[in-house]
């Protein structure tokens, strides 16, 4: 099941008067989650909830001391929102009714098969995942691009969340603009979030994969289409329909493909890969681009028409240089949530450190300024220490200089290239383009000092 495939433990609550059922499902279910319970009475239940959380109920609605319908409407009252899965014998639409009324997330009828419970589980968990999902992207949309929130107060920032909000509700593609790094997706998802378009919000990296694979990934493709298409497979453009597609990195779409999402554009329909049909899609295009588009189409690497179609409303993303002034609010954010994450307590960043980092150039923008706040946190040293593309100095006011005995050709080759990354926030292509080779060549190299471990001496 997927739920549990990605590693997440789900702890499951178990409730019915047969203990055959009960058992059929423990040994179905065992190996999938990392706590189940099972009690056969809904007393049983309320004391095992009020010790312990549960990501899941599964239970019958006829228990010998009360409803499992009654049980589960005291339990909304109360406010808990675990999802609930109702097992019944009883098939008549009154029962059906007065369980959705109750809130139960699904209803299956015993008899019942494990394969049918296993698949009712993977929906009812997916829909809590999207729900957790949507609400702290509301949390971080919000907090990013409210003029009063913590983090972006200086002109151009609220410059920026008016046009957001402006634009957001209209049908028309978004071209967002700016260098690596300064949150050109995170101001997709806001565009997303303000539309209110009641699809999903889907991103991909157009950089990250070649002309076929990327294809297949945005169209689809049916069943025996090429090699290794064992079965038919729906596309990002029918996952986002209704919703949103952001395409990052733009600039870097082959040009086969760049005519392909053209038509796909004026069309409004997609075929997939080996398919023989056409399929409508209602799908809101945003993309983004660190390089200079108008500059890709004089030099043939970019389709004109494609270039003004994706062009009709456009975006530039301030570099972090551009609103110094934002630094301090978003270095007490990114060490307030990232000392969450890590699980410690947040230090406090005094004023002359806060100058210090109001001085850099801060070359990989927000990004990289979070990656310093990350390395502050994790080896203990003030910010400013963990500066210059991951250099990390000793925790005093001298800087080691950035030398030793190991002086060779490939050892300084693999310094600049692993600074070059963390000044791009790892970003391959980026780092690419300012060394002036291509993109295979950095994942050719990184795999290869991965492979010797050379990747865990970092620069300095």
């Amino acid at each position: 099941m997927e739920a549990v495939s990605r590693g997440r433990l789900t702890s499951v609550l178990l409730v019915d008067d047969e203990a055959s059922v009960l058992s059929f499902l423990h040994k179905g279910l065992k190996s999938r989650f990392g706590m189940i319970e099972r009690v056969q009475n809904t007393a049983a239940a309320d004391a095992l909830l009020a010790r312990s959380h549960f990501d899941l109920i599964i239970l019958g609605i006829r228990l010998p001391d009360r409803s499992g319908v009654e049980w589960v409407t005291q339990l909304r009252e109360q406010d808990c929102t675990t999802p609930v899965i109702f097992m019944t014998a009883d098939a008549d639409l009154e029962t059906a009714i007065a369980a959705v009324r109750a809130g139960v997330s699904d209803i299956i009828l015993k008899p019942f098969r494990l394969e049918q419970m296993q698949t009712a589980v993977e929906r009812c968990l997916e829909r809590r995942r999207i729900q957790t999902e949507n609400y702290v992207l509301h949390r971080q949309v919000d907090q990013f691009f409210d003029n009063e929130g913590i983090i972006g107060n200086c002109d151009a920032v609220k410059s920026l969340c008016a046009v957001i909000k402006r634009i957001a509700p209209m049908p028309s593609t978004v071209l967002i603009q700016g260098e690596s790094g300064t949150g050109k997706e995170l101001a997709a998802r806001a565009i997303h979030q303000y539309s209110r378009r009641g699809g999903s919000f889907v991103p991909l990296n157009c950089g990250s994969m070649n002309a076929e694979l990327l294809e297949s990934e945005l169209f689809g493709h049916a069943k025996g289409a090429f090699t290794g298409a064992v079965k038919a497979r729906e596309g990002l453009f029918s996952y986002a329909d209704g919703g949103t597609l952001f395409l990052d990195e733009i600039g870097e779409m082959p040009l086969a493909m760049q005519t392909r999402l053209l038509r796909v554009l004026e069309e409004r329909s997609v075929r997939p890969v080996g398919g023989n049909r056409e399929i409508p899609v209602d799908v809101r295009i945003i993309t983004a681009t660190n390089r200079d588009l108008l500059e890709e189409v004089e030099n043939g690497n970019f389709r004109e028409d494609l270039f003004y179609r994706l062009n009709v409303l456009s975006i530039r993303m301030p570099s972090l240089r551009e609103r110094l002034d934002d630094v301090p609010d978003l270095v007490k954010h990114f060490v307030t949530t990232l000392s969450q994450e890590l699980g410690i307590d947040p230090p406090r960043i005094g004023e002359e450190e806060i100058l210090r980092l109001c001085q850099y150039d801060w070359p990989g923008n927000i990004r990289e300024l979070r990656n310093v706040i990350e390395r502050s946190l994790l080896l203990n040293y003030p910010p400013s220490q963990c500066l210059a593309s991951g250099h990390v100095g000793a925790p005093t006011d001298e800087q080691p200089p950035d030398t030793d005995d190991d002086l060779s050709l490939e050892t300084v080759e693999r310094r600049h290239i692993l600074r070059v990354l963390d000044m791009h926030g790892g970003n391959k292509s980026a780092a690419a383009r300012v060394l002036g080779v291509s993109r295979k060549t950095i994942e050719r190299k990184c795999q290869a000092w991965e492979e010797s471990g050379a990747m865990l001496a970092r620069p300095g």
